[in-house]
């Protein structure tokens, strides 16, 4: 098989040849921006799932939906410890510069980029001992005109950010379409962002303004979300991004190979999903490895057991592994009990998955320890986006078939 035209695509964030499996959710949102154009209430979209389902992926693809539908977009990826307020007021300059071409008065648009400007620039309180801010938080936005007094420039986050985001959707509203916002790693905002990105979406919802945000995180997003806010849970649409059927996962295999004229036997696909469990990275990752080792179509199940340990061998490192080594001992052990006890319950309900979630008191009592005592490295974990809790006094992987990684790890 010629390996230059191998069309698999396992890489972070990267689209695949073949979105199998989405039709759904990409419906959803069509529905979502035909809606807001016609002025019916809809609701932002918060799209929920394990590392490795392609959040990111289908963040993007409905990011071009919108801009297709003439929209105003801008895409941020949210960092532990970073302000919302930089990546937001790029975000929003870069969506009101695709709507001003159409806007039919520039003092309108020039009114919004003031305001932004002053958004951008609120310095950032100074830091211990009075400390500057640092050179992040000092950050200026390449606009032109003057700041703006009085509008989004309070220093309260969410009293700004409701000023700003009104006034974003002021202008969609003045050229009959919207703006959407796209946040990916959702989780990792802090609380008092989340808390202010709420508020927005709150009163955007009550006025009925062309806005929405767009959001992707870990499957503890929503209770993140609810922490910050009550209302939360009636806010926003959920959507859990999950791994692929077997007709999916098939379609994700063949329709690319079908493309190069290449075939698969039915065994293949067979051994190919029970190797990537619909994962669709893993199915990206298999799909290639088992392209490059076979000689020619259609590709056999042979073909599939002689690739599996290359492509296990480069999940090994670069999709296990190098979250693996940014684990402290503490927190490696704490996740070998994970996987371990995971295993147990598994093989002793007769699930498919083992690495679903556990209770951190059987965790606890695994290790000999009281759970107190565990307490720094289980949230350690949930901080680095290692484990989640989505259920009081449970954890589990963030990412899939990481705990089958682990028990293959010596101790």
């Amino acid at each position: 098989m010629d390996p230059v035209r191998n069309p698999y695509a396992p890489g972070a964030g990267q689209r695949p040849p073949e979105l199998a499996g989405r039709g759904r959710e990409l419906d959803v949102f069509d529905v979502v921006l035909e809606r807001i154009a016609r002025g019916r209430p809809e609701r932002s979209l918060m799209l929920t799932g394990l590392r490795g389902v392609g959040k990111t992926v289908l963040l993007n693809t409905l990011r071009s939906q919108a801009i297709n539908h003439l929209w105003g977009t801008g895409k941020i990826e949210a960092r532990p410890e970073q302000s919302l307020r930089r990546p937001v007021a790029a975000a929003l300059h870069m969506a009101v510069r695709e709507l001003a071409p159409r806007h039919r008065a520039p003092d309108r648009i020039d009114a919004f980029l003031g305001v932004l400007k002053a958004f951008a620039q609120r310095a950032a309180p100074a830091g211990r001992g009075g400390a500057a801010p640092k050179l992040r938080d000092r950050w200026q936005p390449g606009i032109d005109v003057p700041a703006s007094s009085g509008r989004a420039d309070s220093g309260d986050i969410e009293i700004d950010l409701v000023e700003l985001l009104t006034d974003a959707a002021a202008v969609a509203t003045d050229v009959g379409t919207g703006v959407a916002i796209f946040i990916d790693e959702m989780q990792d905002l802090g609380a008092e962002d989340v808390s202010a990105l709420c508020a927005a979406c709150h009163e955007l919802s009550q006025l009925g303004a062309p806005l929405i945000v767009v959001g992707a995180g870990l499957p503890h997003l929503p209770a993140v979300l609810s922490a910050a806010k009550s209302y939360s849970e009636r806010l926003f649409r959920y959507q859990r991004i999950d791994r692929l059927d077997r007709i999916a996962a098939d379609q994700a295999l063949c329709a690319p190979a079908e493309r190069e004229e290449v075939e698969y036997e039915q065994k293949a696909l067979d051994l190919l999903y029970e190797k990537s469990g619909g994962y669709p990275y893993f199915v990206q990752a298999y799909g290639k490895a088992t392209w490059d080792h076979a000689p020619r179509s259609p590709i056999t199940a042979a073909d599939v057991r002689v690739a599996a340990p290359e492509a296990e061998a480069e999940l090994a490192v670069g999709f296990f592994g190098s979250r693996f080594e940014r684990a402290t001992p503490a927190e490696r052990e704490y996740m070998r009990a994970m996987a371990t006890l995971a295993l147990v319950d598994g093989e002793e309900s007769g699930r498919d998955d083992m690495d679903a979630a556990v209770p951190t008191a059987e965790i606890a009592r695994a290790l000999g320890r009281k759970p107190a005592s565990l307490s720094p490295a289980r949230d350690a974990l949930i901080k680095k986006g290692l484990i989640y809790s989505g259920e009081r006094g449970t954890v589990a992987f963030t990412v899939p078939h990481f705990g089958r990684y682990l028990r293959t790890q010596p101790a």
